[in-house]
């Protein structure tokens, strides 16, 4: 595999990452009833909006083709989150399921910066968007535990 094809493989695996919480987002905006809890949803899901966008624009950079969907897996936990939500309190299952959609994230952002395989260039894009990674990760961190506390 060549070096662009690597750098092509990395940062598509964290645009599908990415584009999967994004997803998660913009749809439990919409389920949930507390106006405070959306907004921040709506916010969330832009902040993934914004890192597919630079990630997509990254690998059409070096003439690759940015993934266009999201994973199983992410499909499978939005699925999941859905049917909690249905069965008890809707703003705690949405915001659980959420923070591990930032765990999932945080986590790919994590193994790409430390996989030796990782392309220099890869590496560098994927640290420029840490600190966003980790800072939504960090809200979402914090909400379920203030929710958790007060049930």
């Amino acid at each position: 595999m060549n070096m662009e094809k690597k750098i092509q493989h990395s940062l598509n695996d964290l645009i599908e990452i990415a584009r999967d919480g994004s997803d998660f987002y913009s749809d439990a905006a919409g389920k949930v009833k507390d106006p405070e809890l959306s907004s921040l949803f709506a916010q969330m899901a832009e902040h993934k909006r914004e890192i597919v966008s630079g990630l997509s624009a990254d690998v059409a950079a070096i003439g690759g083709t940015p993934a266009e969907h999201g994973t199983i897996v992410g499909s499978m936990h939005q699925v999941y989150g859905k049917v909690r939500a249905a069965l008890g309190d809707t703003n705690y299952a949405y915001v659980a399921e959420l923070e591990e959609s930032e765990d999932r994230l945080l986590h790919a952002f994590k193994d790409t910066l430390a996989d030796k395989d990782t392309p220099a260039a890869a590496r560098m894009v994927a640290e420029q968007y840490m600190p966003r990674v980790v800072e939504c990760h960090n809200i979402m961190r914090n909400r379920k535990q203030a929710l958790k506390a007060a049930g």
